[in-house]
């Protein structure tokens, strides 16, 4: 078995990348770290021949389902808030302006867009996480990558 922390430079941008489209940039980096320490705790029962990046973004996929859960129970933001930093993590390497479109999309198809576009999963492990049909997960990706194309260019993200 290989070390663990092979395992998280391995994968860990891919994980990144759905926690990011799944969740947006606030809470991405929380789901991140929190698929690592529950991984971290399973790996060692984890199958020889287990596909890693499938367990992980099934892992990553429960934490962004409690991270939704929490977000739904936090406070009601006010009109005025106290000076803060910023809220979407580094500027530098996140592009508002495509998880603007990505929260856009209804959730089926957002988790298959990130699972299969950005994690490179097949519509069967997509199916597997979600619970649906393979078919279902494949209509639900290519119904939000339609959506992004019809959205994402509106906002100026189509020349990058």
């Amino acid at each position: 078995m290989r070390p663990f922390e092979q395992i998280v430079a391995e994968h860990g941008a891919v994980v990144l990348r759905v926690c990011r489209a799944v969740l947006g940039p606030v809470d991405a980096e929380d789901a991140w770290s929190e698929t690592f320490l529950a991984a971290l705790r399973a790996y060692p029962e984890l199958d020889e021949h287990a596909n890693v990046q499938a367990w992980l973004v099934t892992i990553a996929h429960r934490k962004a389902i409690d991270a939704t859960r929490a977000r739904a129970r936090r406070p009601n933001p006010v009109e005025q808030v106290p000076e803060r930093p910023a809220h979407r993590g580094r500027p530098e390497d996140w592009d508002g302006d495509l998880w603007e479109a990505l929260a856009a999309l209804p959730d089926k198809q957002r988790t298959a867009v990130a699972y299969h576009h950005l994690a490179g999963l097949p519509y069967a492990e997509i199916a597997a996480i979600t619970g649906g049909s393979t078919d279902a997960a494949r209509r639900a990706a290519a119904d939000g990558i339609r959506a992004l194309r019809r959205s994402y260019p509106a906002s100026g993200g189509g020349t990058r």
